[in-house]
């Protein structure tokens, strides 16, 4: 039975819909700012990749060439999700941004010519991702150029996020290269401790006898679950804490978790490897990368409510 209340107070999708529709209407110069970014996709997807021979994406557009990263690098994927996120915190903080006094900010032009002149660097070294960074520089000055200095002000923090966007496999090998030493030398260090006797040759793990071998690849480097606690920590720092030094606290958290869980992890394995066997070491290697994971998002949770308490305990 549908009540008077029920008709006034609508949920779900519904009442989701008609606060979306109400901040449409209420948002200025609407048709200003689409016709730029209208423009600014253009000029990125006819002129937007520096290297057209690139492999498989023999394309002019930046958008094309990031798709086919996303699509064939596993430490990339989550770029992807990363526009969702950023429309999701700017539904969060719509709000605050729709009582903002908006007007056009000539300034602003000065980052989109940053934008422009990263995108000018990015074709003549040859680098898409230095074009990538133009473009979201551009995209945030132009947000500023419609809508204010205020504007750009509030909304630096979802801008940021898209940071999570530009690719970094060209990179992950000089990154993940002493992550899989440091992971080796702790995991090695533990399971000595555990009184399991192991040998590390590089980021390679042997038993005493050599009857089994585990190689800590670059995917197993950990560098997927820190790239991942870092948007995590970033986000929930930014959403429940004012000051920067919580922030910060809350950010630094994600390197020694993910650390953590990629130790734990290996040590793990080779717990089970020991016991078990090397085959029995490779289905816990396959399978306990989530669950390691799931727990670090838990304990970024359990400390960002302590840390909530203790600063209102002591503000």
């Amino acid at each position: 039975m549908t009540t008077e209340a029920s008709k006034t107070n609508p949920g779900g999708w519904a009442a989701f819909r008609e606060e979306f529709q109400a901040c449409w209407r209420a948002w200025p110069d609407k048709g200003l700012f689409f016709l730029l970014l209208a423009a600014w996709v253009a000029l990125f997807h006819f002129w937007g990749n520096p290297v057209l021979g690139y492999m498989q994406t023999r394309t002019a557009s930046l958008f094309e060439w990031l798709y086919f990263v996303y699509a064939t690098s596993v430490d990339d994927e989550h770029g992807q999700l990363v526009p969702f996120v950023v429309l999701g915190l700017f539904w969060w903080k719509r709000k605050q941004l729709l009582a903002l006094e908006k007007a056009v900010w000539w300034p602003a032009l000065g980052l989109v010519m940053a934008g422009l002149a990263g995108h000018a660097v990015g074709f003549v070294v040859q680098q898409q991702r230095i074009s990538l960074v133009g473009f979201l520089v551009g995209l945030y000055g132009l947000t500023g150029l419609v809508w204010g200095r205020g504007w750009l002000r509030a909304s630096l923090f979802p801008f940021f996020i898209f940071g999570f966007s530009v690719p970094i496999s060209a990179l992950s090998e000089t990154v993940t290269s002493p992550l899989r030493i440091f992971s080796t030398w702790l995991t090695v260090g533990v399971a000595q401790v555990l009184g399991v006797d192991v040998i590390r040759a590089g980021s390679q793990i042997y038993d005493a006898s050599r009857t089994y071998l585990y190689d800590v690849a670059p995917a197993c480097s950990g560098i997927r679950s820190i790239i991942s606690l870092v948007a995590v920590t970033t986000i929930y720092g930014f959403m429940h804490f004012q000051r920067p030094w919580q922030r910060a606290v809350m950010v630094g958290l994600a390197l020694p978790l993910a650390l953590a869980g990629n130790v734990a992890r290996l040590t793990a394995v080779i717990l089970t490897a020991e016991v078990f066997g090397q085959e029995a070491g490779i289905w816990v290697e396959q399978k306990l990368g989530v669950v390691t994971f799931v727990v670090a998002v838990v304990a970024v949770f359990l400390f960002g409510r302590w840390l909530q308490r203790r600063t209102e305990v002591r503000p």
